[in-house]
């Protein structure tokens, strides 16, 4: 197991993933571990643009459209910062490959081969250590987007979709058992960040 492991948060909308991904940053900033940590979409400037373009509730593009975005975004992030620090910092992700799947495939029926095909084409070597699948049940889920101040595109989906995209990332989970953690979001935001940092901290030893 590498010491300088790809570390995914995966999760829908209010399920905690990025609260934890930033809970654990602050965590390795704390320890002075060399990392970097990123969004899809989103993560470096390029990326960025193409994330406002994704989510803002102007758009609305084709579900074909949509997903060559975000796969767009991702090769600005694998060319710009994951291959170059690959193996020598920590990668912190706040959504990678499985969530094209889930969302894309699972939630919108584009064909998985195809997703695959170009996941394949733009990962090529590079291994995710541990992903962090984060569940949350829907009042829960109801709850935490009522709060939120500015809702963008895909926090505006039927909550059914958002039922499908779950189910569809614990299908994922189930074939990729060895890395995949279970994060019940509904369980007290403590437990789960202690939990997150004991299972990281294993792959540091």
């Amino acid at each position: 197991m590498s010491k300088k492991p790809i570390i995914v948060f995966e999760g829908i909308e209010g399920s905690g993933k990025t609260l934890h991904a930033n809970h654990l940053s602050k965590y390795l900033k704390k320890k002075k571990i060399k990392f970097i940590k990123l969004r899809e979409p989103g993560g470096n400037i390029s990326s960025e643009k193409i994330r406002k373009l994704i989510l803002n509730n102007k758009s609305n593009f084709h579900k074909v459209t949509d997903l060559l975005l975000y796969l767009a975004s991702r090769n600005e992030n694998l060319e710009n910062s994951i291959k170059k620090n690959y193996g020598k910092k920590i990668i912190l992700i706040d959504r990678f490959i499985d969530s094209t799947v889930a969302y894309q495939h699972y939630g919108m029926g584009i064909d998985y081969k195809f997703i695959n095909f170009i996941n394949d084409f733009l990962i090529k070597k590079i291994k995710i250590n541990i992903t962090f699948l984060n569940l949350v049940n829907v009042k829960n889920l109801r709850l935490r987007l009522s709060r939120r101040k500015n809702l963008n595109r895909y926090d505006k989906f039927k909550f059914n979709f958002y039922k499908k995209i779950q189910n569809g990332y614990i299908k994922i989970s189930k074939k990729n058992k060895n890395k995949y953690v279970m994060i019940d979001s509904n369980e007290p935001i403590l437990d789960n960040k202690n939990r997150i940092i004991k299972e990281v901290n294993k792959l540091l030893k």
